[in-house]
């Protein structure tokens, strides 16, 4: 990775844990959490009421995303499903109750705030068939065709190595596994320079993909069924967007290079290892470092 690039990530890090801190210390006072500021566009505000209602509020107020994953994932009973930057937990515990005791929901999050804030309200809501896993999007530490349904909230536009996103999406999915992503998406005829105009990289603007590179990015990593369907504007010619695809039921899991360094550095104890239980943090003072201690893990770090 490039300075810039982990320039741009750790610029993408401090923002999201400083809004990890700022809902948690909220949650502290007597009247709550206070939502992390963001436009219209973005939040929980994009949520069914009887959705957020269910949830912890400390999971609503951290909320930053551009869409709802859930309202067109189709998530079945019995189903894995992987969220990319789960954040405070929000789609991870609304896709645990969709597929049910039978199937199992993972957070993947960069972010150690973010995932104490994520156990936290795991362990409030009482979630018992969800893990969070620390690492990056762009190396999934999981193994090979062991996920159904990939989500994601506004996060792979953050991401300084999106085909690496791609590649590592279509490696984990079963052969006939899908995603349903929500994410920001720019009008083709936006030059990178253009989209920069209107919005920052931790803003999920500046680092938005175009319809057409998105598209070509998919099926570049082996996708099929590649659908792109603006939702709402988020700034001139930007859209968030719900995006589709399949992984073919004939598929292998790819053989480009990000997907065999996380083959054989990322993903060494199995789908259910490597991960911080939502269990073991009962005690939502304790911090994730803690939680991954009681649980064993020695991945994670």
């Amino acid at each position: 990775m490039n300075e810039q690039s982990s320039d741009l990530r750790e610029s993408v890090r401090r923002r999201y844990a400083a809004a990890a801190v700022k809902v948690t210390e909220g949650g502290t006072a007597c009247c709550g959490p206070e939502p992390v500021e963001v436009d219209e566009s973005f939040g929980s505000t994009l949520y069914a009421a009887d959705e957020r209602d269910t949830l912890p509020a400390e999971a609503v107020a951290a909320s930053l995303g551009c869409g709802n994953p859930i309202a067109v994932a189709e998530l079945r009973e019995g189903e894995r499903v992987l969220d990319l930057g789960s954040g405070g937990g929000i789609d991870v515990l609304l896709s645990a109750r969709r597929v049910g005791p039978s199937g199992k929901a993972y957070g993947l999050d960069m972010t150690d705030e973010m995932l104490a804030l994520a156990l936290a309200n795991a362990a409030k809501a009482g979630a018992t068939n969800v893990e969070f896993l620390k690492g990056t999007i762009e190396a999934i530490p999981l193994p090979a065709r062991t996920i159904d349904v990939v989500i994601s909230n506004c996060v792979i536009n953050l991401s300084v190595d999106k085909p690496a996103v791609f590649a590592e999406t279509f490696r984990v999915l079963k052969p006939g596994g899908r995603i349903g992503v929500s994410d920001v998406v720019a009008d083709d005829s936006l030059t990178a320079e253009q989209r920069a105009e209107r919005g920052d990289y931790v803003g999920c603007i500046a680092g938005a993909l175009s319809f057409a590179e998105y598209r070509a990015g998919l099926e570049a990593a082996g996708f099929q069924e590649v659908e792109i369907t603006p939702t709402h504007p988020v700034a001139d010619g930007m859209h968030s967007a719900i995006v589709r695809a399949v992984k073919p039921v004939a598929a292998d899991a790819p053989h480009g290079q990000a997907s065999e360094q996380a083959e054989s550095a990322g993903v060494c104890c199995g789908v259910s290892a490597c991960c911080t239980p939502a269990e073991t943090s009962a005690d939502p003072a304790r911090t994730v470092t803690q939680a991954k201690a009681a649980s064993g893990c020695g991945c994670v770090d």
